[in-house]
């Protein structure tokens, strides 16, 4: 019989291989397009209001959940990684509003970061290619590391948070938001409680989420209508989290949670 943390890899990887095959095609069948954010969406009631510049406000929904993760911090003058860039929106804001000393944006997707380094342009704002689950990067080299809805599709999420870890300074933040289906929770929190970091603050965000895409909704759909192949079009529609799709009733339902968090690496703050 194989172990059952073989057969989790081994699932694991299959997963990776998946996402590898997707990101990369989505890439190439909206890259004639403006889409800048892979991520859902978030509004507030009130709505949040956040000032924006014209380019920016046909993607406001989605930039609300970055600024909802990003804002439990100050970023200005930080040194800022984050892990799962997409393509790029959420970085290119981030770097023009809150103004980092340098922000490394990474994603697996080789596709993708080619078309981040010609889209985008700010100072201090790099785009690189790499794995979430082994940074190429030195010990306690960021001040905040950000992840984005993406950690759902890692092989190992404890190895990610390890690697999150290692590459904090003391006293330094992760900032991060995604999802699991119910089946997933206690998995997914137990290895929150276990990495080496601490939680300041956690927020269930589901109706924020459902709000997000129900205002990106008709957008997303024709989007798919127009550059997915007909047999893809319900993946998609979960992708994009469309009104009425998989993944939007299982958020409405309570069958899926969406959170987002503030934690924090523990150590010697004056050598940090």
């Amino acid at each position: 019989m194989v172990p059952i943390t073989d057969r989790l890899f081994s699932i694991g990887r299959i997963r990776q291989t998946i996402w590898q095959l997707w990101y990369p095609f989505l890439t190439w069948r909206l890259r004639k397009q403006e889409v800048l954010f892979l991520n859902y969406a978030f509004e507030e009631e009130p709505p949040m209001d956040i000032p924006l510049r014209p380019g920016d406000e046909p993607n406001r929904a989605c930039i609300q959940l970055y600024y909802h993760v990003a804002t439990q911090v100050a970023l200005r003058r930080k040194n800022v990684l984050e892990v799962s860039c997409g393509h790029g929106g959420g970085a290119a804001y981030l770097s023009h509003t809150f103004a980092p000393q340098k922000y490394t944006a990474l994603d697996l997707n080789h596709a993708g970061i080619r078309f981040c380094r010609q889209r985008h342009q700010a100072d201090g704002l790099v785009f690189v290619q790499g794995d979430a689950e082994n940074l190429a990067f030195e010990n306690n080299t960021f001040d905040s590391v950000i992840n984005v809805e993406a950690s759902h599709c890692y092989p190992s999420f404890p190895r990610f948070l390890a690697e999150v870890a290692r590459v904090l300074r003391a006293g330094g933040h992760f900032l991060y938001a995604d999802f699991r289906f119910k089946d997933r929770f206690a998995e997914w929190e137990q290895a929150i409680a276990s990495a080496p970091l601490h939680i300041l603050r956690t927020r269930d965000i589901n109706n924020e989420v459902l709000r997000g895409m129900s205002r990106n909704s008709p957008r997303s759909f024709d989007l798919v209508k127009r550059h997915l192949p007909k047999f893809l079009h319900s993946l998609g529609r979960d992708f994009a989290g469309i009104k009425g799709s998989r993944v939007y009733n299982a958020l409405k339902g309570g069958e899926l949670s969406y959170r987002s968090y503030c934690l924090e690496k523990a150590g010697d703050r004056e050598h940090g």
